[in-house]
């Protein structure tokens, strides 16, 4: 727990300075440095932050801190339940905070925001009662402490997950409410109104819970080998090279594409797979 609190910062910054170097040659360009959101990050704390009002800070704040308590949760072996929950209560303080700034960018961003959370949150309740069905436990130390690995069991929850994560990670064609290119209609939607060092605080809270998503992901791989661990941390890999992929390969797509796509996935691959436990069990 104390290791994630204090590494998911510097492994979150990294890979995001890899997504970025990934990216530009996908594209041809050169790219920044690797260590650059370091930079960025550095940049934004000193600089004056511009709040629209004290409340917005205070959710900003609370965004960070549940995010933290999400990962630390999990990586201390907690409820997987209790754990998704402080998950979707980030991400209120983080809708709440672009809610109460008086800005029609962060207003609509919100709103997407909101709508993105209704698209990947059957999909997350999955996954919780598809590794208790599994392992009869939501203990994520018991899960990553069982026989076999879950995604023996689990396939199509699995690939449902990987799909959201496009969502989660605000990837291309799903980075509706908020997106670092320049292609986004609404400036910089949710974060519009945010500015200096509220801004870097933000940044670093999506840091943290990156890391814990991939340890999601993780959760699938691992049992109680020991080979596990090495072979989780490549799918980990794996799996957020495609994401990076995804995002460059497919134009963004309007929120009832994203709400039709994720639902069905959700339906015909998590559903299907739970159907099967159910029925095999």
């Amino acid at each position: 727990m104390l290791l994630y609190i204090l590494l998911a910062p510097f492994l979150g910054g990294l890979l995001q300075g890899i997504d970025r170097k990934i990216t530009a040659r996908m594209q041809g360009r050169q790219g920044p440095p690797l260590l650059q959101p370091f930079y960025d990050l550095y940049k934004l704390f000193s600089k004056q932050s511009l709040v629209v009002n004290k409340f917005q800070s205070f959710l900003i704040c609370g965004f960070l801190i549940f995010n933290v308590f999400t990962g630390a949760l999990f990586f201390w072996g907690g409820d997987l339940l209790l754990i998704f929950f402080a998950l979707t209560l980030a991400e209120i303080f983080f809708i709440m905070s672009s809610c109460s700034a008086n800005s029609p960018f962060s207003s609509m961003g919100a709103q997407r925001e909101l709508m993105q959370a209704m698209t990947y949150e059957p999909m997350v309740l999955l996954v919780a009662i598809g590794f208790y069905v599994v392992t009869d436990t939501f203990s994520v130390t018991g899960i990553a402490g069982s026989a076999h690995s879950g995604i023996l069991y689990l396939p199509g929850i699995f690939i449902g997950f990987a799909f959201i994560l496009t969502i989660k990670f605000r990837k291309s064609p799903f980075d509706l409410s908020m997106s670092h290119h320049a292609h986004q209609e609404m400036v910089k939607g949710m974060t519009t109104e945010i500015s200096g060092n509220i801004l870097g605080l933000t940044e670093l809270a999506h840091w943290y819970e990156n890391i814990f998503l991939l340890g999601v992901v993780a959760l699938f791989i691992l049992n109680k080998n020991w080979w596990s661990i090495p072979i989780a941390i490549v799918v980990c890999l794996l799996i957020y090279f495609l994401e990076i992929l995804i995002d460059n390969v497919f134009p963004r797509v309007k929120w009832k594409s994203m709400l039709k796509y994720a639902w069905l996935v959700t339906l015909i691959a998590g559903v299907t797979n739970f159907m099967v436990l159910v029925l095999i069990g």
